[in-house]
């Protein structure tokens, strides 16, 4: 009875139009008060511990602050300047480049609507100025910017290790071999079609653009460097990586970069005199401009969009952990385990449910709510049939993933029908063919676990574990 009124009033309020986190806790505070012996004074309690208790969920503002300062700072544009260098030479190159420009970004932002806009802005017109189909950019784009919730570090991963209490940290090496292998399958599918299709080439730039342009990319790609490096190394945890990521994406975007703040588009100060030299008027230039830089109008905004994007998310894990709360103080997670491992499925049948299902609400809901709600009911299934949570917590980012494509809440082509001022019908035309190739690596992820746990298993026998 209770199961039943909790997730008619959910979906109910959804087909309403009520957003996904008013829609989860009405839903939860009514079933609450009507159907079940917890108390009213449990909501406020659970709103308070959601964001409190779970530590790993602090990185999430820090890794969307992150995001935007690089995503205004011009960081992507450098990145993608990087690519063309190194793979525009090959037929379909442009393309290709910019999918390796998508993982990059990925590694520094971990938001996938973020990555494709950031991408998306710059080489969408360029590829379709070099001689692309406007279809074929736009599909290609959106599809690897899915990449951003799947090469870590992930806001989806983190949200997952929150509602499940496994460890980010291995979340995070698990989603490392995954992202670099759907990134490659992109490229060898973009080459194939390029060479079916003629598709233009960039002429070879020679080793020292390649140099000059991996200089200047070289700020956004220490990120990846110290946020992977220092949480992979035992140095920090994913919560204080995330931090850090804060703080180095401000410092590159106002000081090295300079592309906002007070020394926007100021050289760095040269002087042939000796490096020495250089380095104390260039440190004494710095030092006058911080106390300015963070009441700069420019970065004052990108701290306020932050904000308001961590809010926004906060707000629905906030709800959407209050709904796992009634699920689990009625037991219905329970309940539903022993129900299915009644039935005698076995593990490979029970991932064949979990992927049609988890399919399914990508099409209505927004990932982190999905999450929230469905990993405390496969969790204890997954574990009862001996399927490893790390995997489990893969194939549902993948799963995501997917999600991001399909209409009517999926973001990534919210974004790219603003990019392209196209219409959504033309979008999801462009995106569905690159779909195709998304759900065959989802059936590679699912039944190959070793692409998942290779990593995390390899780094444990390192630490003796």
């Amino acid at each position: 009875m209770t199961t039943t009124a909790l997730f008619l009033l959910l979906f109910g309020c959804l087909l309403l139009g009520m957003p996904i986190a008013v829609a989860l806790g009405f839903s939860s505070i009514v079933t609450i008060l009507l159907f079940s012996g917890d108390s009213m004074a449990s909501v406020a309690l659970k709103l308070f511990e959601a964001l409190s208790e779970h530590y790993t969920l602090l990185a999430i503002p820090f890794f969307i602050l992150s995001s935007a300062f690089l995503s205004t700072g011009g960081v992507a544009k450098r990145l993608i300047r990087f690519a063309i260098d190194l793979v525009g030479h090959i037929r379909g190159g442009m393309a290709m480049a910019s999918v390796m420009a998508c993982m990059l970004f990925a590694a520094v932002s971990g938001s996938s609507p973020a990555t494709v806009a950031a991408i998306g802005t710059i080489v969408i017109a360029g590829m379709v100025k070099s001689g692309y189909p406007k279809e074929f950019a736009a599909g290609v784009i959106t599809n690897a910017g899915t990449l951003g919730i799947l090469i870590p570090p992930s806001i989806v991963m983190l949200v997952y290790a929150a509602a499940t209490e496994v460890s980010a940290a291995r979340m995070f090496m698990a989603g490392f071999i995954p992202g670099l292998l759907m990134g490659l399958l992109l490229m060898v599918t973009i080459y194939i079609v390029a060479r079916v299709k003629d598709l233009p080439a960039q002429p070879w730039p020679g080793i020292r653009p390649i140099l000059r342009s991996g200089l200047s990319a070289s700020g956004g790609i220490m990120l990846i460097v110290v946020v992977l490096g220092s949480i992979y190394g035992g140095v920090a945890s994913p919560t204080e990586a995330a931090a850090v990521s804060a703080v180095y994406a401000f410092l590159v975007s106002v000081f090295f970069y300079r592309d906002m703040g007070p020394l926007k588009d100021q050289p760095w100060r040269k002087n042939s005199e000796s490096i020495i030299n250089m380095v104390a008027r260039n440190s004494w230039q710095m030092s006058w401009a911080l106390p300015k830089s963070v009441n700069h109008p420019e970065v004052r905004k990108t701290i306020l969009d932050g904000a308001k994007v961590s809010i926004m998310l906060l707000f629905i894990i906030a709800n959407a952990m209050l709904f796992a709360h009634v699920l689990t103080t009625e037991r219905i997670p329970h309940q539903i385990a022993e129900s299915i491992v009644s039935w005698g499925l076995e593990p490979w049948m029970f991932l064949v449910v979990v992927n049609i299902l988890l399919l399914i609400a990508g099409n209505f809901m927004e990932p982190s709510a999905i999450l929230l709600i469905m990993a405390p009911i496969l969790f204890p299934i997954a574990m009862k049939l001996g399927i490893d949570p790390i995997h489990l917590g893969i194939i549902m980012v993948v799963n995501m993933e997917i999600g991001m494509l399909t209409p009517p809440v999926g973001l990534n082509l919210f974004v790219t029908a603003g990019i392209t001022g196209e219409s959504m019908g033309w979008v999801i035309r462009s995106v569905l063919p690159w779909m195709l190739l998304l759900l065959a690596f989802l059936m590679m992820i699912t039944y190959i676990p070793q692409i998942s746990l290779f990593l995390p298993e390899y780094i444990d026998q390192l630490q003796g574990y």
